[in-house]
């Protein structure tokens, strides 16, 4: 009996000795460390095979600072001392009851080096959970020694620069509930180095053994596939992202049923179509996002049943119709992105509901009607954006007083009415963009209400008055336009000055006197990237400009500034000038030559004589060259180097040159407008023209070109404006051995000139109205150079706008078009020596405003399908040989 008690005392201390043991860890005299030798050694080897730098954990978009705690994990790793047990190292975990290590957390460890199959870290073949995401493995692929670690459940390595096909092996780990390999963040630009593949194995192959998946991340991977119907049968993942992959085909509908999913993703996928379901059950679905794809039709009004959606995003996509009312429903939204679609009908009210909104973009589609004022009740918005729709009325004044209000963007609509900025309250916001609206009256403001504010344009309104003195109390603002409108008065550029942070200033195109005096030009002026002075009275160069080193926009057209650009213009002050604009001044001289950092160069409309120097040709970022209305000569020089690589337009209309055009002038493959007219041009047309595949107007009027008509323009997808007129051009109009079709044109010119035979019509048999059916009336022929500011508020990048204008013949008068409409469409074959009737088939140039074919040798009768024409405004049939009655 003593024995048995004795056995039994020395059985519960053993027992409570071990189980003490388990709380202790190794101070424990009765049992070993926790962490097995041999997984030691493994981890400590993986660490020796990289080098740690917190460099590498920076090759992601995110930047951490220098002492960012994550890159000392494995810095803390040793055998010495009281860190001996690998199971108390950071980022390490091990299983309590036999000490194998199970987990490993490393990311953002600042690993740099490469992974391959000799690596230790498949030695430690009970990892359930592996997690190397945002560190540097140099491009290296993903062994696929990855099946010796068949107990992973969560398997992370985004971000880490891995390359090169992902190996079938991953799908044999069976027992994943969670594989994130993705590259890149969805809607940022690609890296430039190569990405993760997934083509052989597919998609398809992957996912076939992965029943367990719950999330399933490969954005950024080159999948360049459909979308397999298979993950439609992955029922317990909640969370799948494919942004970025290249997919194309439609997307199964079947992937929007999953009775689990809480986030879709597939941003960024152009090639993608497909279209919303009726939402008929109540899913758990908190993120939807289709950005950037090809999904269309319209919104069904069942998705007011996604009770449990805060976010979604449907910018950049096909959709149309009307917004469902029942998107009011969805009171947990935070975000809602419907940016740049065609949806149609006003702004519900019901969106008024969404009290949780903090991201509301509505901008880029065709809306109309007022604003509502139940977006006043969107009380956490702190960004609104409706801009480039046809919103009509007033901006309701509760709207630009919500508390949370940082950014609010309405440019582009039809808003009118007054400004009442003194009803403001004290407001966070930092943005206000009310551009290119029908705002009236005067801009007032109340006194320090806008404290915060930051960016501020009200361009291309219709505002009038002298500019407020309570502008000059935003002693934080870095950007003001106030250009296009009617505001009036002398201004002092002093008083801009006292705006410290202000870098970006456009006051063009009103009726003010800038004053600038020689005190403005001090070592305290601030550096100003952008300044816009167009129509300001100026007589001279402002002195200031002198100083003024990181400027990269200037506006100095429309002034009266005369003699010659001062010397000082072109050293290193301005050397970053990326726009400059001296259109319509008094200039005189040789033409100057810009910064070589020049995007767009426009001195038309000057007094400038010479030749075009050669140095031109060094100009190899030049987007837009406009030297039209000067009295520049001679011929154009040959430029051996990268001259026009980049050029979009070129414009020399209306000044002397003459000779041939050089093959080098023309060669590059990007531009779009080439205006030539008005000069002393000879010889034939370059044929290089024909690789100008992005051409949308080449006018060559009124010069001395003697060449056949050029039939092989006529594979030029994109030329919609094609003006031969007063040359020389001769021959018989008659269909060519090869033939093209001139797929998009539809302002055709080629009067004055020696061509015979019948009229060219089947020119112009792709002519069909439906070309100009989604062209709206208020779109002019233009083409854009953007600009980038290097700082301040939103590092803006800012289009510049070249506008071509042309001369045309239009009821018997020579007409100046100073801008032309997208909309226009005018043919013109007159003054030279067609024959024959006028074909019925004249009824197929549907859509014709002009039709000019007087001074010609016609003969019949007047076709009574002309009647067809319905939109013709001019119709000229004088001067031929035309009988019978006039239908």
């Amino acid at each position: 009996m003593g024995f048995s008690l004795s056995l039994f005392i020395f059985m519960a201390l053993f027992f409570l000795l071990s189980r003490l043991h388990l709380i202790v860890g190794q101070s424990s005299p009765f049992m070993q460390p926790l962490c097995h030798h041999d997984q030691s050694s493994a981890l400590l080897q993986f660490k020796q095979s990289f080098i740690i730098h917190k460099s590498a954990s920076m090759k992601s978009w995110f930047d951490f600072p220098p002492d960012y705690p994550h890159c000392q994990k494995v810095g803390s790793w040793t055998v010495e001392g009281d860190k001996s047990d690998c199971c108390s190292w950071d980022g390490v975990e091990c299983d309590k009851d036999t000490g194998h290590v199970i987990g490993l957390e490393l990311s953002s460890s600042c690993l740099y080096g490469s992974i391959n199959y000799t690596s230790s870290l498949f030695r430690l073949v009970h990892l359930q959970r592996l997690n190397l995401a945002f560190n540097d493995f140099n491009y290296s692929h993903i062994p696929h020694q990855v099946r010796d670690l068949p107990r992973l459940t969560h398997l992370n390595l985004s971000w880490s620069n891995f390359h090169g096909q992902i190996p079938l092996e991953i799908s044999q780990l069976s027992h994943l509930s969670s594989l994130d390999l993705s590259q890149d963040y969805p809607g940022i630009p690609p890296l430039g180095h190569p990405h993760l593949e997934l083509k052989k194995p597919s998609l398809r192959s992957l996912v076939g053994n992965l029943t367990r998946l719950q999330k399933l991340d490969l954005s950024g991977v080159d999948i360049s596939s459909t979308v397999p119907n298979i993950l439609a049968n992955l029922s317990l993942l909640t969370f799948l992202s494919l942004g970025g992959c290249g997919l194309h085909g439609e997307f199964p509908i079947g992937i929007f049923k999953l009775s689990n999913l809480r986030v879709l993703s597939v941003i960024g996928n152009e090639g993608l179509t497909g279209y919303l379901p009726d939402f008929t059950w109540s899913g758990p679905l908190e993120a939807l996002n289709l950005a950037a794809t090809s999904f269309s039709r319209e919104l069904p009004a069942s998705m007011g049943n996604l009770g449990f959606l805060n976010d979604l995003s449907l910018w950049g996509c096909n959709f149309s119709g009307s917004i469902p009312s029942s998107l009011g429903n969805l009171t947990k939204l935070t975000e809602l992105a419907l940016g740049r679609n065609s949806f149609v009908g006003n702004v519900p009210s019901s969106l008024g509901n969404l009290t949780k909104l903090t991201y509301l973009d509505l901008s880029v589609n065709s809306f109309v009607g007022n604003i509502p004022p139940s977006l006043g009740n969107l009380a956490q918005l702190s960004l609104l954006g409706i801009s480039f729709n046809q919103l009509t009325g007033p901006i309701p004044t509760k709207l630009v007083n919500l508390p949370q209000l940082i950014d609010i963007y309405l440019e582009e609509n039809l808003l009118s009415g007054e400004l009442h900025f003194g009803l403001m309250n004290e407001t966070q916001l930092e943005a206000i963009n009310l551009s290119n609206n029908q705002l009236t009256g005067p801009v007032t403001f109340g006194p320090m209400n806008l404290t915060q504010l930051l960016f501020l344009d009200l361009s291309t309104n219709k505002l009038h008055g002298q500019i407020s003195n309570s502008v000059f109390n935003f002693k934080n603002l870095q950007v003001l336009y106030l250009s296009e409108n009617y505001l009036n008065g002398i201004v002092e550029f002093a008083e801009f000055v006292k705006l410290k942070h202000l870098i970006a200033l456009d006051i063009s195109g009103n009726q003010l006197s800038l004053l600038t005096k020689e005190t403005s030009a001090n070592a305290t002026l601030q550096k100003f990237q952008v300044l816009g002075f167009s129509s300001c009275n100026l007589s001279k160069f402002p002195n200031f400009l002198r100083d003024q080193d990181e400027l990269v926009f200037l506006n100095l057209s429309n002034n009266k500034i005369h003699g010659q650009v001062p010397e000082w213009m072109w050293n290193k002050s301005t050397a970053s000038l990326q726009v400059l604009d001296l259109e319509s001044n008094s200039l005189q001289g040789s033409l100057p030559i810009p910064p070589v950092a020049t995007l767009h160069f426009d001195i038309s409309n000057n007094s400038l004589t010479g030749n075009v120097p050669k140095l031109f040709c060094t100009l190899i970022f030049l987007q837009v060259l406009d030297l039209a209305n000067n009295n520049l000569s001679g011929s154009l020089p040959h430029c051996l180097d990268n001259f026009g690589a980049s050029l979009s337009v070129l414009d020399l209309r209306r000044n002397k040159f003459q000779g041939s055009i050089p093959q080098t002038w023309i060669g590059g493959g990007q531009l779009r407008v080439i205006n030539f007219s008005q000069n002393k041009f000879q010889g034939h047309l370059p044929r290089l023209l024909a690789k100008c595949t992005w051409l949308r107007v080449l006018d060559l009027s009124d010069n001395q070109f003697i060449d056949i008509f050029p039939f092989w323009l006529g594979h030029l997808p994109n030329l919609e404006v094609l003006i031969l007129r007063s040359n020389k051009f001769n021959g018989s109009m008659g269909t060519p051995q090869t033939y093209f079709k001139f797929p998009n044109l539809r302002i055709l010119d080629i009067s004055h000139n020696d061509f015979m035979g019948k009229l060219p019509l089947r020119l112009l048999e792709n002519w069909k109205a439906k070309n100009f059916e989604n062209v709206q009336l208020s779109t002019y022929i233009q083409e854009y150079s953007d600009f980038q500011m290097q700082k301040g508020f939103g590092y803006n990048i800012l289009p510049q706008a070249y506008t071509y204008s042309m001369m045309m013949t239009n009821k018997g008068n020579s007409m100046f078009y100073e801008k032309v409409q997208e909309l226009f469409t005018a043919i013109d074959f007159s003054s030279n020596n067609f024959v024959g009737e006028i074909p019925e088939s004249i009824e197929n140039l549907k859509g014709a405003q002009l039709l000019n074919l007087s001074n010609n040798a016609l003969i019949g009768h007047i076709p009574s399908s002309l009647g067809n024409l319905i939109e013709l405004e001019a119709l000229d049939l004088s001067y031929n040989k035309l009988s019978g009655e006039i239908p």
